[in-house]
């Protein structure tokens, strides 16, 4: 439920911007914002009844956090189901903008306001200011990716489909957000770009099926789950972590402003880019969520107390054109230390950028 209310928060955010573009997406986030307004209001009065009848002591401890349980869990899917019905008017509110931005000009019509592009390569966004072409060789930039992140070892740099790991192989179950500054080394025709950035990554790692993260005697394993039905089960680390980044333009093009020529950093160019990053972990949890015969949804958070090791160092490599940008990304230090037994230790991670904000 947290994912979908941090969901419907973006969407709200996101359509306050652009509100005065799109009035369907502005009526669409208002009936958002309704829907779990009324919804959270009268759960909360449920919940206090529950926390009255227990101080009367009309009912017990274990039965208050049933009743708890079990409200939070029918608002929950009360929430999703008014949620999904509103599904129409977000398709109206993309394909309006989707028209807009296909039919209108950006000479005269766009000129002057932000931008957003809706392509292959994800979602950009553009703060649009009066620039040159010097202005543009150096940015600030948001960046959103998706990854997926297995185990593997120290000297395997691109086995993604390891049998022997105690991890699933997933395409995406991970995500990293990144603020980082670009600026070009050399001339203004240099193809050569330098990128010093900060981020937060969150890696999540489910067990093979029927497993999942424990934690006893100081060792983190994993093992048969045998405590109910397991619905949903991971291990999540989340790292600060700072990336210096080299990017090379392969194919430059090229722009002449006041009798200076620069290579022209609007255009779509192949390039590559090599980098290493180094990380501090902030917190790892084990989650899952599972049914009993007594109760359909049960759901734990244990904090990882051991096993895993505090900071992290590794490599990049990445290949983008236009705003498809591809990358991998490996761990040179394990994840995990000698109190975890595990086969696998080492991060490996394949990832996308799926939006990016230039300012």
């Amino acid at each position: 439920m947290k994912k979908k209310i941090a969901l419907m928060t973006a969407v709200m955010a996101f359509s306050y911007t652009f509100a005065q573009e799109n009035p369907h997406l502005k009526s669409y986030s208002e009936k958002i914002d309704s829907i779990v307004v009324s919804e959270k209001s009268k759960m909360n009065a449920e919940l206090d009844d529950v926390d009255r009848n227990f101080k009367d002591k009309k009912i017990t401890a274990e039965e208050k956090q049933k009743q708890r349980a079990d409200i939070a869990s029918r608002y929950e899917e009360m929430i999703n189901e008014k949620v999904d019905a509103q599904q129409s008017e977000l398709e109206n509110a993309t394909k309006s903008m989707v028209r807009s931005a296909v039919l209108g000009k950006k000479d005269s019509l766009y000129h002057g306001k932000n931008q957003l592009e809706l392509g292959l390569g994800g979602v950009k966004m553009k703060i649009n200011k009066d620039k040159t072409p010097k202005d543009y060789l150096r940015t600030w930039e948001l960046a959103v990716s998706l990854t997926g992140a297995n185990l593997t070892e120290k000297n395997e740099f691109f086995k993604f489909y390891n049998k022997e790991s105690d991890v699933r192989s997933t395409i995406i179950n991970s995500s990293q957000f990144v603020l980082r500054y670009e600026n070009q080394l050399g001339g203004f025709t240099s193809p050569v770009f330098y990128r010093i950035g900060l981020g937060v990554r969150s890696d999540r790692y489910v067990p093979k099926y029927g497993k999942a993260f424990m934690q006893q005697d100081k060792t983190l394993f994993v093992d048969e789950f045998t405590r109910g039905n397991l619905k949903r089960t991971y291990l999540g680390n989340a790292y600060i972590f700072v990336p210096v980044d080299l990017k090379f333009v392969l194919n430059p093009k090229y722009v002449v402003h006041e009798g200076v020529k620069y290579l022209d950093n609007k255009k779509s160019q192949l390039n590559i880019v090599a980098g290493i990053y180094g990380g501090v972990r902030t917190q790892s949890v084990i989650y899952n969520k599972y049914s009993t015969e007594d109760s359909k949804r049960i759901v734990e958070k244990e904090r990882v107390m051991q096993g895993v090791n505090n900071f992290v160092f590794g490599g990049k490599f990445g290949i983008g054109y236009g705003g498809i940008n591809l990358f991998i990304q490996k761990d040179f230090t394990p994840l995990f230390n000698n109190d975890a037994q595990l086969k696998k230790k080492y991060g490996l991670q394949i990832g996308i950028e799926i939006a990016n904000v230039n300012f």
